[in-house]
């Protein structure tokens, strides 16, 4: 078995997102758990643009090794109307300098049916303003 492994994507959008601490309750039994509004942003790419809206955040949970839980729901509107459930679990490392996610979608739009049967994986970073993601889809 060879050490190098190619995983064949397709680049669906970037993904941008402000940021803001909206609660945090320190020293729980699974760390610092931080309520995160990510309720405004935008996406843009070849398939698929629009805005990032309400309600939507991250419930991060900040492991004692310092490492993220990441635990994320957004809604996607696109520029043509269609809502878009964006949901996704991951791991974040080097203070959100490094998210590894893997995204799943649902929306009851024709249009964009397609997208509830996808598994994405997203690699994306937070400067504490705001999150970047590029989403992938996995072929």
């Amino acid at each position: 078995m060879s050490d190098t492994t190619t995983l064949a994507v397709e680049h669906l959008f970037t993904l941008t997102a402000k940021t803001n601490v909206a609660a945090v309750i320190a020293n729980g039994p699974a760390g610092t758990r931080a309520i995160v509004d990510a309720s405004t942003g935008s996406f843009d790419g070849a398939k698929l643009k629009g805005t990032v809206q309400g309600p939507g955040g991250d419930w991060v949970t900040v492991r004692a090794n310092g490492t993220m839980k990441l635990d994320v729901r957004l809604v996607l509107t696109t520029e043509d109307g269609a809502a878009i459930y964006m949901t996704y679990l991951g791991i974040g490392t080097d203070g959100a300098k490094h998210l590894r996610t893997a995204p799943l979608f649902e929306t009851g739009d024709e249009r964009y049916a397609w997208l509830n049967d996808v598994q994405a994986v997203a690699l994306g970073a937070s400067d504490g303003q705001q999150v970047t993601y590029e989403v992938y889809r996995v072929l």
